[in-house]
């Protein structure tokens, strides 16, 4: 879907070309402007859902909200429902970050930063001061899901088989150390 030039011609009216892509920019306003519209949407659909089956909910004002995002840091305003039935979608009750953000860390993790490279990386770049313990709290989450993977049974034949390794520096035993991450990859008759 192709924006309309005459919209961007109004979006951009009056503004520095320097500060569209900067921190609480253009993008930054749109991010805001369409979750706020999703998440009204969302509550209107579910007040219409509720009233088929019976209930009289309606609207109850709205809550602000603090989200990181891959850019910044937004302010939201979450709407609410009177019965507090209203489960958003978007950005659930509990959630504070866009899920772009847990993969941006996990990614300077598997990267060899360390916890503080990566809070450092994250404030100098997009002005977002992330505790240590948040970015604990996502590459630990992903260490199970890798450890899985990695015990999973494979298949008996592989007519190829690539092997590598690639060294990066990894938090062991309270020290960075440069280990190998070894990589294999097999390739099954069918191709897949």
């Amino acid at each position: 879907m192709a924006i309309e030039k005459e919209v961007l011609d109004r979006l951009l009216a009056g503004r520095d070309p320097q500060e569209l892509f900067a921190k609480d920019g253009l993008l930054d306003d749109l991010k805001k402007a369409l979750s706020e519209r999703i998440l009204n949407a969302e509550l209107d659909d579910h007040l219409e859902e509720e009233q088929r089956e019976g209930s009289a909910n309606r609207r109850n004002g709205h809550s602000r909200k603090s989200v990181l995002t891959g850019t910044s840091k937004l302010e939201l305003s979450i709407p609410r429902d009177r019965a507090g039935s209203f489960d958003p979608k978007l950005i659930a009750k509990y959630q504070r970050r866009f899920p772009d953000f847990d993969a941006k860390i996990v990614s300077m993790y598997a990267r060899g930063m360390s916890v503080r490279e990566i809070r450092g990386h994250l404030e100098e770049l997009y002005g977002i001061d992330v505790s240590p313990d948040l970015i604990s709290a996502v590459t630990d989450a992903v260490l199970e899901e890798v450890a899985e993977w990695q015990n999973r049974p494979l298949d008996a034949c592989f007519p190829l088989v690539f092997f590598d390794a690639i060294r990066v520096k990894i938090r062991d035993e309270g020290f960075v150390r440069n280990k190998a991450i070894y990589i294999a990859l097999g390739i099954l008759p069918d191709g897949g």
